[in-house]
């Protein structure tokens, strides 16, 4: 027998099936706060860099929209996970409603069509950003190339160079790397807490 005893008893259905009980809504709240304490441990242990949203300067909106979109489209069309990333993170970071976001992705679009450089960006966000805000649109860069997963040599590489234009130095981009993989990991991890026990399972015969 379990040494959880009774409780881990598989109980049977009309059709004799067994069904595994679900984890108790304590539990699951439990393993979603000790979850929750080791992401806030993490964040802590690497600084708070770029905690602030840069500027709403339209400039400063404007150069960051097409810096974080030539990096979630410099190996390929943009995937539909970074599409989403990029989205929440712009509407997040500068108030934006649903309308002036798809604007503002069609304005960095068209700068990106006209082959606008890392420069030319980092150049309008020296101008009007300090150190955090530097830090944090690196960080943005992170999260867009880690939303699917799939960062290549490509991607790492121009981050490292639009990293090296804002002045954030290798350190802090390593940690803000490992700070938003670490966040992603943990995310998916409480993503698959909650299907795992949103229906109980079923055991065969």
């Amino acid at each position: 027998m379990s040494r959880f005893g009774d409780r881990k008893k598989a109980t049977a259905n009309s059709s004799g099936t067994k069904i595994a009980p679900s984890i108790s809504a304590g539990h699951e709240r439990l393993a979603r706060t000790m979850f929750g304490s080791i992401k806030n441990l993490i964040s802590n242990l690497v600084g708070d860099a770029g905690a602030q949203c840069p500027s709403r300067d339209n400039d400063v909106r404007l150069a960051t929209a097409a810096l974080l979109l030539r990096v979630a489209t410099i190996h390929s069309e943009m995937s539909k996970l970074r599409k989403m990333k990029l989205l929440v993170i712009l509407k997040s970071c500068f108030t934006l409603d649903d309308l002036a976001v798809a604007q503002l992705i069609d304005e960095a679009t068209e700068i990106d069509r006209v082959a606008v450089d890392l420069y030319q960006c980092a150049r309008q966000l020296n101008k009007n950003l300090d150190d955090q805000g530097r830090c944090h649109i690196v960080k943005m860069m992170w999260e867009i190339v880690c939303a699917d997963g799939k960062v290549n040599a490509l991607e790492d590489n121009i981050i490292w160079r639009a990293a090296d234009l804002l002045g954030v130095s290798s350190r802090q981009r390593v940690e803000l790397r490992q700070r938003v993989s670490a966040d992603r990991a943990l995310d998916l991890a409480l993503n698959n807490l909650g299907r795992s026990h949103s229906s109980p399972a079923i055991i065969g015969n």
